[in-house]
Parts: C-alpha cells; structure tokens; sequence
C-alpha cells in the first residue's frame, strides 16, 4: 500500500483532470498519468485509475447516452481493440515514455495545422474510414501503453465539426469501451492488485463530483467556444507530454 501522503495530492489532482475530462474537456485526462507517474511506474498508475476512469464512464454515458456518433464508433472501435491487443503484447519491452513523445508531436503538429489550415488548405485532414481505424489503434496502442488515447481519437473526430454533444458522446464511448478491453489487459500484465484497485477505490469520491463539474461546464459553454478550448487543450498537453518525455529520458 501506498503510504506517501503527496502521492494522494497528486492522484486527486489528476482524477480531477480525468473528471473534467470525462465531463466534456476531453484531452486533459492525457496529463493525469504523467503526474502520477511521478511516483509510481505508468502502468501501475493506470492500473489504479482504473476503478475511477470505470465509474467516470458510467456517469458520461448516461449523461452522452442519446448523442454519440455510430459511423465513428464502427470504424475506430475495431482498430482500439487491435492496439490494446499490441499495447499489451509490447508492454513489457517498450517505454511508454517514448510513446508520450511520439504522441505530444503527433497531437501538437496536428493542432499547428489546424491553426494554419485556411494558409495552408492543401494541408487539411479529411477523416474517413480507414483513417478512423487507424487512427482507433492508435489510441488503443498509446491508452494501453500512457493512457494516452484522446490526443490520437481527437484527430479523427475534431475536423468532422461535430456538435458539442455528439462529439462529447463519441469520445465518452470510446474511452468506456477502451477501458472494459483494458481490464484484462492489466490483468495479464500483473497490476489488477488489491492494493493498487483500492488505492483507486479511494478517489472516487473526488472522481464523481469532478466529473459532474465537467458536464456542467460543457452545457454552459457555446460550441465555438467549447472547440477553441479543446484545441488549446490540446496543444498544451501535447507541449506537457513532449516536457515530461524529454526530462525523463534526460535523466536516464
């Protein structure tokens, strides 16, 4: 059992970001594992979020239950379930520290071009269904790996212009599926303990209440708003990702 007192400061702060990411910010749920992973290794910090991130989801999916797109989730949900499947066969041999690096770059140069699409309009992404499975296992391959999934599934679902809620719906039902395929994963993987589950049993109060304040914002916010926010978001988790990377590999 964990006993440092700041490493419980440190979780709440991130199962408060996991919140306010399941509410509807989504993407800043991407800087709760680097944080934790500050004191314990990433896999274990995920195998402790697990019992949050699961009641998070059940309170996104009701609240998102009537508004997620179909079309997304049929195309990305097959190629998650391939990169949690590789996530979890490469996880003993592969650094999740160099996955954080390749998806901050991935997500930062995706929001520079979103900025310069109307200069640059040659450059801009058409989704469509091969890019949304390659794209899902991607994020199944960097969850599994950094619980790192939104960033990648964000690049797929944001140029669609999606109204706020669909948008918020898709993610929600993406990460709630990643999570039930994660479960086993972990599992296999040695870190479904007793100590790390209770460990995670003790956030869900924080959880709940943040994850609340997250869908009370987004219904108050307008919808340009709401996506220059998400852009923003974005780009300083992809910059916060690149930092703790490089610091990281620095010191090795």
């Amino acid at each position: 059992m964990i006993t440092d007192p700041v490493f419980y400061v440190v979780t709440a702060v991130a199962v408060t970001l996991l919140g306010l990411s399941k509410g509807g910010f989504f993407g800043l749920g991407v800087m709760a594992l680097p944080l934790m992973s500050l004191y314990v290794p990433p896999l274990q910090a995920a195998a402790i979020v697990i019992p949050v991130v699961l009641a998070q989801d059940v309170l996104t999916i009701w609240s998102y239950r009537r508004t997620w797109s179909g079309w997304n989730l049929k195309v990305m949900i097959p190629g998650m379930v391939v990169g949690i499947v590789l996530g979890t066969l490469f996880a003993a041999s592969l650094s999740a520290v160099h996955m954080r690096l390749a998806l901050g770059l991935i997500a930062a140069l995706f929001v520079l071009r979103y900025w310069l699409s109307q200069r640059f309009a040659l450059m801009n992404f058409r989704p469509n269904a091969a890019t949304g499975t390659i794209i899902g296992a991607v994020g199944g391959f960097t969850t599994l790996l950094a619980n790192a999934g939104g960033p990648a599934w964000q690049i797929q679902l944001l140029p669609q212009n999606l109204d706020k809620f669909t948008y918020a719906g898709t993610l929600a039902m993406l990460f709630a599926v990643s999570n039930l395929i994660k479960l086993p994963a972990y599992g296999l993987l040695g870190q479904m303990t007793l100590d790390n589950l209770f460990t995670g049993a003790l956030m869900l109060p924080v959880a709940i209440a943040s994850n609340y304040l997250g869908i009370w914002l987004v219904r108050r916010i307008s919808t340009e708003l709401f996506f220059r926010i998400a852009y923003v978001l974005m780009f300083f988790i992809a910059v916060e990702l690149m930092r703790s990377s490089l610091v990281e590999l620095w010191w090795r």
